[in-house]
């Protein structure tokens, strides 16, 4: 009976976790730039270190959905240790687009092998309630604000900006994804 429960544990969970990474794990207010822009140090939120680590221990998959340079992510998610919790990381460098662009979760999509059918078992997870939420509510998926930074606007501006959720600490997600998750099954 022991070996069918850790086997259930590591099953993998049907919800998937897009996730942007300025402000939603990375202190933007931390990050130190080269000439070329690109971020070569930053630290995490506190708590998102153990957000993702968690979800990804639970069985989540997660990706990566970031406006910026893909240098920039590789240099400090892997100097916090958390480039390889995610299955895939989908960049505006190399899309050619930014959120809210349906093109940057489209490709995010297509990264992870799924299609548009699959939207509805996503969520979005972002600071950005013109970018993040806005771009995720017009693909039918799941939007999440992450209400953490000064940075940003607080209040959505219309509909479209929204969220499904809004959550104040990047832990508060690792029990609200277990509960959309569960909806799922």
């Amino acid at each position: 009976m022991m070996n069918l429960n850790m086997e259930k544990a590591s099953e993998p969970k049907k919800l998937i976790i897009f996730l942007d990474c300025g402000d939603t794990i990375i202190d933007e207010g931390t990050e130190i730039r080269d000439e070329n822009d690109i971020v070569i140090k930053a630290n995490v939120i506190p708590g998102a270190d153990i957000m993702v680590r968690t979800l990804a221990e639970r069985g989540f998959t997660m990706a990566i959905v970031a406006d910026g340079y893909a240098q920039s992510f590789k240099n400090i998610l892997t100097q916090n240790g958390l480039y390889d919790y995610f299955a895939t990381m989908v960049y505006s460098e190399t899309v050619k687009a930014f959120k809210p662009s349906p093109r940057m979760f489209k490709a995010a999509i297509g990264a992870l092998d799924l299609s548009m059918d699959d939207c509805p078992r996503i969520m979005m997870v972002g600071n950005n309630l013109s970018r993040d939420v806005k771009g995720a509510n017009q693909m039918g998926i799941t939007s999440v604000f992450l209400n953490w930074t000064p940075r940003y606007p607080k209040q959505h501006a219309d509909e479209s900006e929204k969220p499904d959720y809004t959550i104040s600490d990047p832990l508060e997600l690792i029990e609200l994804a277990e509960r959309l998750n569960e909806r799922l099954a």
